[in-house]
């Protein structure tokens, strides 16, 4: 193997080779390279953060979504409670009502006794009279006189 022009020449090409791509050639790439890592980086970071703040988001859903829940259900309890109040006042007022009525009905039933009493007195009493009346017009027979008391105890049956 003998050195001549031609392995020096190419060893020298080699060595402008080498020195134009670490002075030219290398910093870009190793800038772009470096570049590319750090937007990697900060995606996955951010990649990361948006996990993070996903899972506090559903969280705070389901916190939201639980309060809700319960503020429905209470708001479902107050309403069962004001429903029974209002049946409850219902039920009062009518059985007030009820009672109301029921005195009334009970003293038009004391007035519609005592005037149909009045009213009877009287008609007994007429018939009384009437009666007597009878028998002081005939003679005092005792088989007439029971005739006439049959008489008078049947219209007054019949008056009732």
């Amino acid at each position: 193997m003998q050195i001549n022009a031609t392995l020096i020449g190419q060893a020298i090409g080699f060595l402008v080779l080498i020195w134009f791509t670490w002075k030219f050639v290398w910093p870009p790439l190793l800038a772009a390279m470096d570049e590319r890592q750090k937007k990697i980086a900060d995606g996955l970071a951010a990649a990361d953060r948006g996990q993070k703040d996903l899972d506090e988001a559903k969280a705070q859903a389901l916190e939201i979504v639980r309060g809700a829940r319960n503020q429905a259900a209470q708001i479902v309890d107050q309403a069962n409670r004001r429903g029974n109040e209002l049946v409850d006042e219902a039920r009062g007022t009518a059985l007030a009502e009820g009672e109301r009525l029921l005195a009334s009905a009970r003293g038009e039933i004391a007035t519609e006794t005592a005037r149909a009493r009045g009213e009877l007195r009287s008609q007994v009493a007429h018939l009384a009279l009437a009666g007597a009346s009878q028998l002081l017009k005939r003679e005092v027979d005792a088989k007439a006189h029971a005739q006439l008391l049959d008489e008078l105890a049947t219209r007054i049956a019949a008056s009732r």
